[in-house]
């Protein structure tokens, strides 16, 4: 019995390093990538990622760009959003097993507004700045 809680416990405190470790990368965020969406708004997604202090790395999710483009990208960037109404199925399904793999934040956005991706950049400063 006393095995299984010893266990137990060290799962639980790996899991919170974990979380800890990500939620530390989540507040130096300085540049990610943005996957789908409407190109006539890049334009206005970079000045809101610049409003706070980030860098928006656009990928058109499959259009115009090769989808294999996104795993030379990932690496460079400190988190991942993806718009879920305006991406290919391939596109996302790359950005997330992507995100597992060099281990990114995956935030997945209801939609590709720029008020949906303003947001996310406030709760994600917000939780930041409350740590």
């Amino acid at each position: 019995m006393a095995k299984k809680k010893k266990q137990a416990s060290r799962q639980s405190a790996g899991e919170s390093s974990q979380r800890d470790n990500a939620l530390k990368s989540n507040a130096e965020v300085r540049s990610f990538l943005y996957v789908g969406g409407r190109d006539c708004q890049v334009a206005h997604l970079r000045q809101i990622a610049s409003n706070f202090g980030a860098e928006l790395i656009h990928h058109d999710g499959g259009l115009r760009e090769a989808v294999s483009r996104i795993d030379t990208v990932l690496p460079s960037v400190d988190c991942v959003f993806c718009p879920i109404d305006c991406i290919s199925h391939d596109a996302c399904l790359r950005v997330k097993s992507g995100c597992k793999k060099f281990g990114k934040t995956f935030i997945p956005l209801r939609n590709g507004s720029k008020s949906s991706l303003e947001r996310a950049l406030q709760t994600l400063n917000e939780r930041n700045s409350d740590r």
